[in-house]
């Protein structure tokens, strides 16, 4: 598999995102015994396969409020959050689906090319 692969590079970027999530959580948090390393993307369905924050953020080179502003905008075509629960409460658990990111990325690309034609 080539780094150029997009489920290659997800692994990699969620690995370098998990790492600063884990500098930042304490030794005795579930989220600091993540070793993202570990995970095989690959081996998933992008399609159905669910991101958090850090690797959206990892992903796109945007950040948190960034991410949540594209959602809030239509004309962005940013993905939308899946619920992972069914609190409504602000701060309740969402992902994104790894494929949809991953098309997101795209169209910026091609938007970028078009222009640049």
């Amino acid at each position: 598999m080539t780094a150029s692969n997009p489920v290659k590079k997800a692994i990699e970027l969620s690995a370098s995102a998990a790492s600063i999530t884990d500098r930042r959580n304490s030794a005795n948090s579930p989220q600091s015994q993540i070793n993202a390393s570990d995970w095989d993307l690959s081996r998933y369905d992008p399609a159905a396969t669910l991101i958090r924050i850090n690797q959206v953020m990892a992903l796109t080179g945007i950040g948190r409020a960034t991410v949540y502003k594209l959602m809030n905008q239509s004309e962005s075509g940013f993905p939308q959050a899946v619920k992972l629960t069914n609190s409504n409460a602000r701060g309740a658990p969402v992902a994104w689906v790894l494929a949809e990111v991953l098309n997101w990325n795209r169209a910026r690309i091609a938007a970028r090319n078009e222009v640049a034609a």
